[in-house]
């Protein structure tokens, strides 16, 4: 059967459902903010999601992403009857079998056009590196893009080599000096949080 009432505690997903079958997001984060015009009930944050709200919803299905949410968040859904579907997405392929499955498995809807043309758009040879690159993601502390990311993977496929790729960890931290010193010839910085 068709899933008919989705919450979405993944902003990227939650734009690309809105895309999809608009109808059907009944409620998302805060941080979900594409598209601009989303008009769902909001259930606080990615780690902080309002539990009750989400039941009060009667979601068929609650799309998660493993590094976005809480573990304990899952399971208190879960063990409430609630349906949660977690992604684990650190490469573009990952997200493309991600997404095939959240169509295919969970949702039971058709695949999007979209999805077939970005597929088609990323998934060929690495272009030749264009520039180096650091990618900020927070502060207090400082924190960037390093390995074993979506983001880095994203990156790297665009052309662009990630001067922190062979840090220790997913998203060390850093100080702000560090930065500047790492060798980047451009500085990234995401638009959330």
């Amino acid at each position: 059967m068709s899933a008919r009432r989705v919450v979405s505690l993944v902003p990227s997903i939650t734009e690309a459902l809105a895309a999809s079958r608009p109808e059907s997001l009944v409620g998302a984060t805060d941080w979900c903010t594409h598209p601009a015009d989303l008009d769902v009930t909001r259930v606080r944050g990615t780690k902080n999601p309002h539990l009750d709200t989400i039941r009060s919803l009667r979601p068929d299905v609650v799309v998660a992403n493993k590094e976005e949410n809480r573990e304990l968040d899952v399971r208190r859904l879960r063990d409430s009857g609630v349906t949660v579907w977690v992604s684990q997405i650190e490469t573009v392929p990952e997200a493309f079998a991600a997404y095939d499955e959240l169509y295919d498995d969970v949702l039971h809807w058709p695949r999007p056009p979209w999805l077939h043309e970005a597929r088609r758009l990323w998934s060929g040879d690495l272009p030749p590196v264009r520039a180096r690159v650091a990618v900020p993601i927070w502060r207090d502390p400082w924190m960037v893009v390093g390995a074993r990311t979506f983001t880095g993977d994203l990156l790297r496929r665009a052309g662009f080599d990630n001067v922190y790729a062979d840090a220790a960890g997913r998203y060390p931290r850093t100080e702000v000096a560090d930065i500047d010193a790492a060798g980047a010839d451009v500085i990234l910085l995401p638009d959330e949080p």
